[in-house]
């Protein structure tokens, strides 16, 4: 069973589990140097113009693999000599145009940019074009594309544009960490700075769990990764790890909806506060919304907090599909409960760094939430599970309207609304990836079948309510 989606997550895998091997093994600061050509030890280049340049960038990567930029506050990062420059033409006529005489093209164009030549074919006069997009809207042939760039099309909240030398540049008041972009760029040349070496300094100075005990909390959107293993032997292969126990994360969500269900109907309209990346994105594009962000920590936070509040000196390592955790964890209010995040990528490298055959281990149980609590992995599950909580509570059901909103635009779409006060719904559950987190950037795979994965998952919860799952936390 294939591992990843592309050939780019395989050379950040390779880059990390090179990192993970040194530091477990105390040969990190003598063989980083070394490190770009344990990857690439020949003298064909496989991917670039010449093993040179190849070795440059992994020498970059290194870098991030080992934390990045310190400075830069951002856990997104340009890698400059990986970036292609990709060719940015706008809006261009292809070939597709049939010299059509409705010209509707034309008629939408306000600025006069569209000409014709002797056969009728359409042309746009790029110093008259201001790249609004309404001629290829009315195009019946789709003859006129946008042509831009894959990172840049690819972040919603228009972070990106290019520095002076054409390579890729982050605005970092706009950037949501997403990570959307780290996924789409086919040179990976955006890159999430990697943890790794925290997470491997805190286990190593447990020693083995007797100076203090290492948790790890899996999100929920683990069900939908590790194809080619069980679940339970990939919880196996965690506390292999050194990590003392797992924990699920989606317990986190059971209690966060409970809280949330009572907020609402406290306040009368919120919008969630599970995903980073949308709560980031509601503090920098619409702050006058900022107040009804739910005041609940997020799942991961969540169960952190009930963690420490019960295993003193306890450490908390968060593991998922999601960039912007990495964002979250070193806030004020939720570094103190996560000392640490990986990605499922990550988690992989580090699997593979220590030789752990995990097809092999036996199957370990991870039973602590409910079917609810799991289904925050997907797009439209945090709303049902707070309509649950709703149901539960003794709510007035009735008065519950909630619109899921599945990935960063539709997210902006309501957010407008609201700030409009033209939104009819009175729960925003916003989530910046597509399909949830089952689409985060740090996933090792993005398939069709990971949603059903997921509420597979969370049919096999024992708890089948949320006041089940809570009430076996509760003293």
């Amino acid at each position: 069973m294939r591992k990843f989606d592309t050939k780019v997550q395989l050379l950040k895998y390779k880059v990390l589990m090179q990192v993970a091997k040194h530091s477990w093994d105390d040969t990190l600061l003598e063989s980083v140097m070394d490190i770009p050509k344990e990857i690439v030890p020949g003298k064909e280049a496989t991917m670039r113009c010449c093993v040179y340049k190849e070795r440059a960038i992994l020498s970059e990567r290194v870098k991030l693999a080992m934390g990045g930029d310190k400075s830069n506050p951002n856990v997104i990062e340009v890698i400059d000599i990986a970036c292609d420059e990709c060719p940015v033409g706008g809006y261009e006529v292809s070939g597709a145009c049939r010299g059509c005489i409705a010209h509707r093209c034309e008629e939408v164009c306000r600025f006069n940019a569209i000409t014709f030549d002797s056969k009728q074919k359409a042309h746009i006069d790029k110093s008259k074009c201001i790249e609004c997009g309404m001629c290829a809207k009315v195009c019946p042939y789709n003859a006129i594309l946008n042509n831009k760039r894959p990172c840049e099309n690819a972040c919603k909240v228009k972070a990106i544009s290019m520095n002076e030398n054409r390579a890729a540049k982050i605005d970092n008041e706009k950037c949501n960490a997403c990570g959307a972009c780290v996924y789409q760029c086919p040179f990976g040349a955006i890159t999430d700075k990697s943890f790794i070496l925290n997470v491997i300094d805190i286990l190593k100075k447990s020693r083995n769990n007797e100076q203090y005990k290492v948790y790890a909390v899996v999100a929920p959107s683990i069900s939908s990764q590790f194809s080619y293993a069980k679940l339970g032997q990939v919880i196996s292969g965690i506390k292999k790890l050194g990590f003392y126990t797992v924990v699920e994360a989606a317990l986190g969500a059971d209690m966060v909806a409970n809280e949330e269900a009572k907020e609402l109907y406290e306040k009368g309209f919120l919008t969630s506060s599970c995903c980073p990346a949308f709560v980031s994105y509601v503090e920098h594009s619409f702050p006058e919304l900022k107040q009804h962000i739910s005041h609940n920590l997020s799942p991961m936070a969540t169960i952190a907090k009930y963690i420490k509040d019960n295993e003193k000196g306890a450490k908390v390592v968060f593991i998922g599909p999601c960039t912007a955790k990495k964002q979250e964890f070193q806030k004020k209010e939720v570094s103190k409960y996560i000392d640490s995040v990986l990605t499922f990528e990550e988690l992989q490298s580090l699997i593979d760094s220590k030789d752990i055959d995990i097809t092999s281990l036996p199957e370990d149980v991870l039973d602590n939430a409910s079917y609810f609590g799991r289904i925050f992995a997907r797009s439209g599950g945090l709303s049902d599970a707070v309509r649950q909580a709703i149901k539960e509570n003794n709510f007035d059901e009735s008065r519950f309207n909630p619109i899921s909103c599945d990935g960063i635009e539709e997210c902006r779409a309501a957010l407008i609304k609201a700030d409009r006060n033209m939104l009819a719904n009175n729960f925003i559950e916003g989530m910046a990836c597509v399909g949830g987190c089952i689409g985060g950037a740090g996933c090792l795979t993005h398939g069709a079948k990971d949603k059903s994965e997921v509420d597979r998952y969370g049919m096999q919860a024992y708890e089948k309510t949320i006041s089940d799952a809570i009430s076996m936390i509760k003293p």
